[in-house]
């Protein structure tokens, strides 16, 4: 079975069904919900990598949580399932933050055909045997090694080198400790010492020679983020 974790938000217990026994053969792991309270605490709180949402049942709707996992939990996978497939509502829910709408009726072969290309896309799922440049020198996430250009090499552990290409990969965009330790280390922030987070980002500070943290910089009660050029 996959390590993949599924969450299935939908008030529809024969769609449901369908979807998690669908899901499953396929080799994910799944969670469900079927109401808008509990699939919002489920959304918010359980280690999962894509969410399937559904956009009308009882509580709060699909573009509550949507709105929610917004704010808690920015980069999260999303796809849309609904009957309502007028161009509003999938435009609303492509803006406000999922990356696929998919509308009710559809096969199973459609569904795991979008969650396959969801999934390929995230850079949960970017190939862990490529390169990164840093200043000054090169990463090498298949090696776990920086290599610089006057010669020097800093070995990297396996935890240094996720963090390290997360951050290059997220381009910019603000990623929190929470963030860090739900999508990539599969940890329950809620259980998880956060500053084991801030040891890994002080030794990439160190063997990227970040003295000034300029490159891993730290925005005070968001999170870190990785920029391209070290500021002057």
């Amino acid at each position: 079975m996959s390590d993949i974790t599924i969450l299935v938000i939908e008030d529809d217990p024969a769609v449901r069904r369908g979807v998690v026994d669908v899901l499953e053969y396929a080799g994910y792991r799944t969670l469900e919900a079927g109401d808008g309270h509990v699939g919002m605490e489920l959304a918010l709180k359980a280690n999962y990598r894509l969410l399937l949402l559904d956009l009308v049942m009882p509580g709060p709707s699909g573009f509550d949580i949507l709105q929610a996992i917004k704010r808690k939990r920015p980069g999260q996978a999303v796809i849309i399932l609904s009957a309502r497939g007028e161009e509003n509502d999938r435009v609303r829910g492509l803006t406000t933050g999922a990356d696929d709408y998919v509308v009710k009726p559809f096969s199973m072969k459609e569904l795991l055909a979008r969650v396959d290309a969801v999934l390929r896309r995230t850079c949960e799922r970017a190939a862990p045997s490529d390169e990164r440049s840093v200043p000054g020198g090169t990463a090498d996430f298949k090696e776990r090694v920086i290599r610089f250009e006057d010669g020097r090499r800093e070995e990297l552990s396996e935890r240094e080198a996720e963090l390290l290409r997360y951050l290059i990969d997220s381009q910019g965009r603000i990623v929190s400790r929470e963030e860090i330790l739900r999508h990539l280390w599969g940890l329950d922030p809620d259980r998880t010492e956060t500053r084991t987070i801030d040891m890994h980002v002080m030794h990439l500070r160190t063997k990227l020679g970040d003295k000034d943290q300029r490159l891993i910089a730290t925005v005070r009660g968001k999170g870190y983020q990785f920029l391209r050029e070290s500021t002057s």
